[in-house]
């Protein structure tokens, strides 16, 4: 297989490592570039530096998680808190996916239940379709054909109102990567006081850990990650990474049978 990249564009830093972590070092180790992107340096989720201090903190953790996959870390530099869906956005994501080649996108669910998430979910889709255009007013050269666009789980596997939501496409197997995971989480240490404060966890790596076992437990695994391809009109629809990582989709799936 030739070498492919694989782009994140997600929220803020740690986003990453807690959706899809398992699964990028089950690509990389299958000989994909990794690349992760956060729209914002997440510059509200300090309690003990002000925003451009907290900012600083979380783009250095960060870039450490990258490092763990041998991964290039960018920062779109969108406010924390205040991601919106702009022509400055678009612009700067597909630039991003020609800067660094994307064959494959993934980003946040357009239904998450954060509101910079969902704001992501458009701003990266709407960049992906326009990355084969040559009108898009960036300097970089563009891709020679759409990128795949895939989306992640959202915490707690329900929409911004708490509901159910479609089940995913499929889900991947990251036991075999899960401690690898962990190791890239441990970096995120300024969110420990910040997800008490805001969800009264007191275990934030250890409530992680839980969210990836109940995916496992609704794919039949010890530990899982959940997908969704997006293969609507204006997107290519070959299942790249379910083709790459065949051998990591549960045959097992009892997602009908617990969605609590």
């Amino acid at each position: 297989m030739n070498n492919k990249t694989v782009l994140v564009i997600q929220a803020h830093p740690d986003d990453t490592e807690i959706f899809c972590s398992g699964t990028l070092a089950l690509l990389k180790e299958k000989s994909f570039k990794i690349v992760i992107a956060t729209m914002t340096p997440g510059g509200m989720g300090g309690v003990t530096h002000d925003e451009a201090g907290t900012a600083e903190i979380r783009k250095k953790e960060a870039a450490l998680a990258a490092e763990v996959l041998e991964a290039d870390y960018f920062c779109l530099e969108q406010r924390d808190g205040y991601v919106f869906d702009n022509t400055e956005a678009r612009v700067k994501v597909t630039a991003l996916i020609r800067k660094v080649k994307a064959d494959i996108v993934l980003t946040h669910l357009p239904f998450d239940y954060h509101p910079d998430h969902r704001a992501t979910s458009s701003i990266v889709e709407a960049g992906t379709i326009l990355a084969t255009l040559p009108n898009v007013p960036t300097d970089e050269t563009p891709v020679k054909a759409t990128p795949l666009l895939y989306y992640t789980s959202p915490f707690g596997f329900t929409d911004n109102m708490g509901r159910g939501i479609p089940d995913p496409s499929f889900f991947i197997d990251i036991t075999s990567t899960f401690e690898k995971k962990k190791i890239m989480l441990a970096f995120h240490n300024s969110q420990k006081q910040v997800m008490k404060l805001m969800f009264k966890m007191d275990d934030f790596f250890g409530d992680m850990s839980d969210s990836d076992k109940r995916l496992g437990h609704m794919a039949g695994v010890k530990y899982a990650e959940a997908f969704w391809q997006n293969t609507g009109a204006g997107f290519l629809k070959e299942p790249l990474i379910q083709k790459t990582l065949r051998d990591f989709i549960p045959v097992a799936n009892t997602i009908q049978g617990d969605k609590k």
